[in-house]
């Protein structure tokens, strides 16, 4: 395959069932961890102003509306709220809204990782997007259910990264104009950055 970096100009996101009654059943990492990467996400998404479509499942049912984070930090990003699609490509509003990106890389992220991303990668690859799942900001309910639905997404061509992954391949050098802003991201967000972070700023006083 050819390496062509994600940029803030070839690359959206697609943020999957991101909802409070589904994220409490997230088990294949803690919830602080978890919620922690999927704010480190989308707070990589304002930095880099990449256009973003959230979408739901059943939102005024048991599933739960999207995270506060997510809306707070994107508020101008479209919903698409699905009334029964397990796949959100099967629905045509969730569609029309990725073509209105104007982007060849979609990354994606979403809850549950093996359903609502895995379904939503496959059927992106099919119709010749490039598809970046982004698993630490992702959640299912085992670690066996992730690994499992990982390989599956890796066979079909899907590339997996982390939020971090994604957000310096964005960056590609600290001196561009988003470095201070992805720094305190990461500061806030990535637990060992802040702490290295902290140390250089005690040791500079």
């Amino acid at each position: 395959m050819n390496y062509e970096p994600l940029s803030a100009e070839n690359a959206g996101v697609l943020l999957v069932d991101h909802q409070t009654g589904l994220s409490n059943g997230v088990t294949d990492q803690s919830i602080p961890e978890y919620l922690a990467a999927v704010e480190g996400l989308v707070k990589t998404a304002k930095t880099f102003s990449l256009p973003t479509v959230i979408t739901t499942s059943a939102a005024d049912g048991p599933n739960g509306p999207v995270l506060p984070i997510i809306t707070e930090t994107l508020p101008d990003a479209p919903i698409v709220h699905r009334p029964g699609e397990i796949n959100a490509w099967t629905n045509p509003e969730f569609v029309d809204e990725v073509k209105e990106l104007n982007r060849k890389k979609l990354i994606i992220a979403g809850v549950s990782t093996e359903v609502c991303v895995a379904f939503v990668a496959l059927s992106a690859l099919e119709a010749g997007y490039e598809v970046y799942a982004v698993i630490d900001a992702s959640g299912t309910w085992n670690k066996l259910v992730q690994e499992v639905a990982l390989a599956r997404m890796v066979q079909a061509g899907v590339q997996p990264m982390t939020w971090v992954g994604v957000a310096a391949e964005l960056q590609v050098d600290w001196r561009a104009s988003t470095g201070q802003g992805l720094a305190e991201t990461m500061g806030a967000h990535l637990p060992f950055y802040g702490n290295l972070i902290a140390s250089f700023e005690v040791a500079k006083s």
